[in-house]
């Protein structure tokens, strides 16, 4: 096998130095497909619930603002396929189901928390950048 490619199957980095772009290209890239996931504004937000305790998907659809009860089914579901939320049934009338993060979310979570860190220290830096850039959009167009 031709040196720095990648062995693994699915893998859509197939050469080294990591290429950003190269995944990005492939529609079936797993990579990519769980970036789309975890990246989703819903999801972003169930992980960030999650993150202190368990919650109940009628807990979970109050506390997020204009999520439906379909679309955080789905999240949920998603969430859960792919290992970064624990479904847990209660055998209880009526039926309680408690959402939590695995150890996988829980390091997902610190990631995210990350961005945000980031996006706070920002926040300044790029509301002018944004006017800036409106102005001289304004200015051309003008």
């Amino acid at each position: 096998m031709e040196e720095g490619t990648s062995e693994e199957p699915g893998s859509c980095a197939v050469t080294e130095p990591w290429d950003p772009h190269q995944w990005d290209t492939r529609e079936d890239c797993q990579v990519r497909q769980i970036l789309d996931r975890i990246a989703d504004k819903w999801s972003l937000l169930v992980i960030a619930l999650l993150e202190s305790r368990s919650m109940r998907f009628t807990e979970l659809r109050r506390a997020i603002d204009g999520v439906s009860q379909r679309m955080l089914t789905v999240t949920l579901r998603q969430l859960e396929r792919d290992g970064l939320v624990r479904r847990t049934v209660h055998p209880v009338v009526p039926p309680r189901v408690d959402y939590a993060l695995t150890p996988m979310g829980a390091t997902l979570h610190r990631t995210v928390q990350a961005l945000v860190v980031w996006t706070e220290e920002h926040q300044i830096q790029i509301a002018e950048a944004r006017a800036a850039y409106d102005d001289r959009e304004r200015a051309a167009v003008g």
